[in-house]
């Protein structure tokens, strides 16, 4: 018999983990009769908006006593990535718990830990009588790791989104292997970019002038160093992460029919990721002349391009984000405030002009989000549910700001 876990939140953890939500073909079906369930356990009502053909929001929510005022929204997304079985120690939706007490299950630190931390830290203070003036939903998003178009990203446009008056948001972060927490306030903008090398076609065995290759290898190099640049600016700074510079990745090359036949077109593909503090307008300027100068005729598309420079205050000032951080400051929490390095479902809320933190309460943990043998310690699990349940009546007790009164 399996040995029971001394706290039935782990439990409802490894619970949860087994659920196949994995891509390509997620069982979101599975995960909405489990949350149907945990909204009747909680005795909260759910709301299902299907924002495109199988793809169901769940919504719980808890009503302030105050309900004209904003809201304040618990995002996570219940789908999980693929797995390479044949590289984990144990199978990755069993859940297992090794004597150390890690759990090992793809997403359990993306994001499965997130949604069970939110549901047992409102049980724990809907148990305790506790009620607050601010509204909480709770928001089970699908598809956020195939990029949301059919999640997050369409939902943001819908009215249902509109009615739940938000007014602050809660997103996935990532795990921290020192003592600290990252807490993320933006992200960086993904450009996906295709650099179109016409050229002189001719025969293999002639110098052909003007060819698509001798213009290929311009623009490889021109991005290529830029991206040394980058890297450098980044190992050389004491203060800058990973989200603070401009990542350039060459992922794609097209071309050629044939040994011996000069192309009359090649075709290379970067993957762009830029900091929101950057001007965006400057930077595709730079791509231009880039272009220009590899030789005539040499253009670019765009198969991604997000033009988003919001990001989050996390000023003092801000009443949303020093609920935040008096509360981490309260419980002994460092905080280390970064910018997102890849993107998450926050990015589709900061463009409707929400304030939006991105927050995974996972210390003392490697980042394993979409690597072999994802884990989770149990007690670092348990100590996110303590960190929500002193989180959500600060955030969800925000005195009434300009305009709510």
């Amino acid at each position: 018999a399996k040995k029971k876990d001394k706290d039935p939140s782990v439990t409802l953890f490894r619970e949860y983990l087994r659920l196949k939500t994995v891509h390509p073909e997620p069982d979101y079906d599975a995960a909405l009769r489990f949350l149907e369930r945990m909204a009747e356990e909680l005795g909260l009502p759910i709301k299902k908006v299907e924002v495109c053909p199988g793809r169901v929001i769940a919504i719980i929510t808890w009503v302030g006593s105050r309900p004209e005022l904003k809201s304040v929204v618990l995002n996570s997304h219940t789908d999980v990535v693929p797995v390479y079985e044949e590289h984990w120690k144990y199978d990755p939706f069993a859940a297992v718990k090794d004597a150390d007490g890690n759990i090992y299950g793809r997403g359990s630190q993306d994001m499965k830990c997130v949604t069970i931390q939110y549901i047992e830290a409102i049980r724990r203070l809907k148990t305790a009588g506790k009620r607050f003036s601010r509204t909480i939903h709770l928001t089970f998003v699908p598809d956020e790791e195939v990029g949301g178009h059919k999640g997050m990203e369409t939902f943001v446009k819908l009215p249902e989104f509109h009615k739940l008056n938000i007014g602050f948001a809660l997103d996935e972060g990532l795990a921290n292997p020192t003592n600290a927490y990252t807490v993320f306030y933006g992200e960086r903008n993904p450009w996906w970019i295709t650099v179109h090398c016409p050229g002189s076609p001719g025969h293999g065995s002639r110098f052909v002038e003007n060819t698509a290759a001798e213009k290929l290898r311009r623009v490889i190099n021109s991005f290529l160093e830029f991206r040394e640049k980058e890297k450098h600016r980044l190992n050389t700074s004491e203060c800058f992460t990973l989200g603070d510079v401009t990542t350039v990745n060459m992922t794609m090359v097209k071309g050629g029919v044939a040994y011996n036949v000069v192309p009359a077109e090649m075709d290379v593909s970067f993957d762009l990721r830029i900091p929101p503090t950057d001007n965006l307008q400057e930077f595709e300027e730079k791509i231009k002349a880039w272009c220009k100068e590899a030789g005539e005729d040499v253009t670019y598309d765009f198969a991604q391009k997000h033009m988003d420079q919001n990001f989050t205050c996390t000023e003092e000032s801000d009443p949303w984000w020093h609920a935040f951080s008096s509360t981490c400051k309260a419980i002994n929490m460092t905080v280390k405030k970064e910018i997102f390095p890849a993107a998450t479902d926050s990015r589709f809320i900061r463009e409707e002009g929400l304030p939006a933190i991105g927050f995974s309460p996972m210390n003392l943990t490697p980042i394993l989000l979409h690597d072999h043998n994802e884990y989770l310690n149990e007690q670092v699990f348990l100590r996110g549910i303590q960190v929500y349940e002193r989180l959500l009546p600060a955030l969800a007790s925000v005195p009434p700001l300009s305009g709510e009164e």
